[in-house]
């Protein structure tokens, strides 16, 4: 149908390292290739919940055609304690290995000088052991193949998921490589960079600020946050892994004002801040975001939802009703007409509704698509300037 657009396919493996692992699945780990692409439709349907990566083992649940969700629990072979000391003596040799493990990083050229090591940190034949309480008794089942899938994301996030997979957390691994550094003098001594010489203050104060370059270089993801090395007092309620979810919201937030440009306006309000960060999280986290901001828990999932497909313009067209002007509409309702969808359009404000689908008009003079989802409606898509881009069969 004319000025229609097609949806994205969800890919999974967006980074060097998440790609790496569905390479790894998909041809060196010897699983059953005609059960893998059923996995890719589940994962894809959204089927996985509740997703959990802990040492050596995955875990998470996963719905297929009962009512009561299949529950999947993967466990990857760990290193032995000589492989450990074979990949963190290859990785400790190597300055920019070193270098790169300790800001947080995970340099793609590690995976063959650890695969050459004899501790692969992706699958091979072997290395992963999956149950799955469904009545299939394929190795792999189409719902572990979707975990495999998902796990992916996890890597995508962060590449240490990898180390853990084979047993240690990141931590762990560090705390080993900062011992590598010590003098042997002084084994298990941290070694701190010797201190820059400073500045005078009043040559500080007169000297020239240079110019600023007019772009700077614009990194193609965001890196991990940086690793606190123990938690914060307990009177503060506050631990490391909160700080570095913060710090890694952070860092995310300061990329997209990279990518983006100051022309754009990047200042978001309490609620779409709250939203955004709810579209990030897992059903759980979602819960713990509302009952901190004092929500109730279905609005900020629909929120999440719409912030998910649509951004800040998504957000605003689920919580404002507002006029516009008739042009507009007129416009969108002889599109419908023109569409073929059956029914007469109907418009309220700043909406038009057909059957089972809803075109509602923002303030920033784009079209949202809405479909709808038991009694109410959700947002479907990204906006349109056109209602020919979002008028299409639901």
């Amino acid at each position: 149908m004319p000025g229609v657009t097609g949806r994205k396919r969800r890919t999974f493996g967006n980074t060097w390292w998440g790609a790496a692992w569905v390479e790894a699945l998909e041809e060196r780990a010897k699983l059953d290739p005609n059960r893998l692409p059923r996995g890719r439709t589940y994962a894809r349907k959204d089927t996985v919940s509740k997703l959990v990566v802990g040492a050596g083992e995955v875990t998470a649940w996963v719905q297929g055609s009962r009512a009561v969700p299949y529950r999947v629990t993967i466990h990857m072979r760990a290193f032995t304690d000589a492989q450990w000391e074979s990949l963190l003596g290859m990785a400790g040799s190597r300055l920019g290995h070193v270098a790169a493990l300790l800001d947080g990083e995970l340099p793609g050229e590690l995976a063959e000088d650890a695969r050459a090591a004899g501790a692969d940190l992706l699958p091979g034949p072997g290395d992963l052991r999956p149950k799955c309480s469904c009545p299939d008794s394929a190795n792999p089942c189409k719902h572990v193949a979707a975990v495999y899938y998902l796990v992916a994301d996890e890597v995508d996030a962060d590449p240490f998921v990898l180390f853990l997979l084979r047993g240690r957390p990141r931590e762990a691994v560090l705390a080993e490589l900062r011992a590598r550094r010590a003098p042997a003098s002084q084994p298990g001594k941290r070694v701190r960079a010797p201190a820059a010489p400073g500045v005078d203050p009043k040559r500080a104060y007169t000297r020239r600020i240079a110019a600023l370059p007019p772009r700077l270089a614009v990194p193609g993801t965001v890196g991990p946050p940086a690793v606190l090395d123990v938690d914060p007092p307990h009177r503060t309620g506050w631990s490391s892994d909160t700080f570095a979810e913060l710090a890694a919201d952070a860092a995310a937030r300061a990329w997209e004002l990279l990518v983006m440009g100051p022309e754009r306006e990047t200042e978001l309000s309490f609620v779409e801040d709250l939203a955004r960060r709810a579209a990030a999280v897992d059903p759980g986290g979602v819960a713990d975001l509302a009952e901190a901001a004092g929500i109730a828990v279905r609005d900020l999932a629909v929120w999440a939802q719409a912030w998910s497909e649509a951004g800040r313009g998504g957000m605003a067209v689920i919580r404002e009703v507002w006029r516009p002007a008739q042009a507009p509409l007129a416009q969108a309702k002889a599109d419908f007409a023109e569409s073929g969808l059956p029914g007469t359009p109907k418009t309220w404000r700043n909406r038009i509704t057909q059957g089972d689908l809803q075109l509602r008009y923002g303030r920033d003079d784009k079209w949202y698509r809405f479909v709808r989802d038991g009694e109410g409606w959700r947002v479907d898509g990204p906006g349109a300037a056109r209602p020919t881009d979002v008028i299409y069969p639901p």
